[in-house]
């Protein structure tokens, strides 16, 4: 990880010269005053840059942090929306639990619903952002939880497959032995079917955690939203603070890499035999 970090480093800095000097020299081409005579030497000094200049992004980071506990600042903010992203992901589960079990016990049930299922997926969730949120309005629904609703609807749909995956793993054999023993359908699921679908679990969770943290995301910049990773970018793009804007989505990789990591943690101390 620190390698490719190291790599990104060292290409970043001639990619932003490539990116910014064109649009340098066509500024001193109109005869604006940037400060500095060169279209090289303006490339890290521009207001609106293609790709702001390290120097940029670490005034950026430095602005936007601190107060920790400002409004306008992204740790406050971030925690918001990890919060959307992590109560959404635990409904994403629930529902992604109750489809599988279904998909899996009832082949009928696969093919009546699993296509309505993977149609859900196509709707773009930015034009069904703002109705849902309308829709929960009417019944008193407000705040982060529409937020973590429409989290909830983009994560389950990973968490339905692997689990429905996971609970289909098991070989014939194990199950034929569960038959020996007389064992009921729940006794098989709890005993079989739920431990041997852990592994394809997480795998899921992982996939669906990134999606829920990008439909908390989305459903800020959507909707009116006072606090969030999205409320930023939104508000600074109105603004057109480019340099503003690569910072929160910065920052906002890094707690997608933080919410992964954590659902990782619960892997190892869940399936400790997998080491």
């Amino acid at each position: 990880m620190l390698l490719v970090a190291l790599v990104i480093g060292l290409l970043y800095y001639p990619l932003m010269l490539l990116a910014n000097v064109p649009a340098a020299q066509q500024a001193l081409n109109t005869g604006a005053d940037l400060g500095c005579k060169t279209a090289l030497e303006c490339a890290t000094q521009l207001r609106s840059p293609v790709l702001p200049s390290p120097s940029q992004l670490l005034l950026g980071f430095r602005n936007l942090m601190f107060p920790l506990n400002s409004p306008n600042a992204i740790p406050l903010n971030a925690l918001v929306t990890a919060l959307e992203t992590v109560v959404g992901l635990a409904l994403a589960a629930i529902v992604g639990f109750f489809f599988a079990i279904g998909i899996v016990a009832s082949r009928a049930f696969e093919r009546s619903l699993l296509p309505w299922i993977v149609a859900s997926q196509t709707v773009p969730i930015i034009a069904i952002a703002p109705m849902l949120v309308v829709v929960l309005g009417q019944y008193g629904v407000q705040g982060w939880i529409p937020k973590a609703i429409i989290a909830a609807y983009i994560a389950f749909f990973p968490i339905t497959i692997g689990v429905a995956k996971g609970l289909r793993s098991p070989d014939p054999l194990s199950l034929d032995l569960m038959k020996t023993y007389n064992a009921s359908s729940w006794q098989t699921y709890l005993k079989l079917r739920f431990p041997a679908s852990l592994p394809y679990l997480f795998t899921a969770f992982k996939v669906a955690m990134t999606a829920a943290l990008i439909g908390a995301i989305v459903a800020e910049i959507s909707t009116i939203s006072f606090q969030g990773i999205g409320k930023m970018l939104a508000e600074n793009s109105r603004a057109s603070d480019v340099v503003a804007m690569w910072v929160i989505m910065i920052a906002s990789a890094f707690l997608g890499i933080l919410l992964v990591a954590g659902v990782g943690w619960l892997e190892r101390l869940v399936t400790p035999w997998k080491r």
